[in-house]
């Protein structure tokens, strides 16, 4: 199972989560969030890290031109649009992106059905409150182009994998404070996901 450690605000987690066998880690550039980074500081992370494993720049509310700017400067290799946006706005991104689906209803899931895309529990504040989406939603659906986020943590990993999803994408599950990582959380969370 894939698996992104999202909100890495420094060095130490970033190496800590490779090291257990991350496949993602997750930077986020909105200012309103406590995960909040800058592409400066992201760059600084970036460059210490292997290229197998992929940098993602979280983004809301911002134009294609700012995400393709901040990725470049933060060299991240991808994009993750928390937001709604439309076919065009999608088109004028440079770099690969991936859509989340935040979803308040068992409906909402089948949102950009056919794309690889992450499914995260609705909440005002754009994520990393630790909601938690139904799994009852997911049982007759198809989930391997389904990244699950929202909620997850190394208590609860093991009963969401027998949905089949492609991957899980976890921050506030493996803190200690909003974002500073649990080593030992981070540790055992990537264990279960791939075991």
């Amino acid at each position: 199972m894939w698996v992104k450690i999202c909100g890495i605000t420094n060095l130490e987690d970033a190496l800590c989560a490779i090291n257990a066998g991350a496949d993602a880690l997750g930077f986020v550039f909105y200012p309103h969030s406590p995960r909040y980074i800058t592409p400066q500081k992201a760059k600084c992370i970036a460059e210490h890290l292997p290229l197998h494993v992929k940098k993602i720049g979280l983004f809301v509310n911002v134009a294609p031109s700012q995400i393709n700017l901040t990725c470049k400067e933060s060299q991240m290799d991808m994009a993750q649009i928390h937001f709604e946006v439309d076919e065009d706005f999608l088109k004028a991104l440079e770099v690969p992106y991936l859509c989340v689906v935040r979803a308040k209803s068992p409906q909402e899931i089948l949102q950009r059905q056919g794309t690889l895309r992450f499914v995260d529990a609705y909440v005002e504040s754009f994520g990393g409150e630790g909601q938690r989406l139904e799994l009852s939603w997911f049982k007759h659906s198809d989930n391997h182009n389904i990244i699950l986020a929202g909620g997850l943590s190394p208590e609860n990993i093991e009963e969401v994998k027998a949905f089949g999803f492609y991957g899980v994408d976890v921050s506030s599950g493996v803190e200690k404070s909003k974002g500073l990582k649990d080593h030992d959380k981070v540790r055992a969370f990537i264990q279960k996901a791939k075991a």
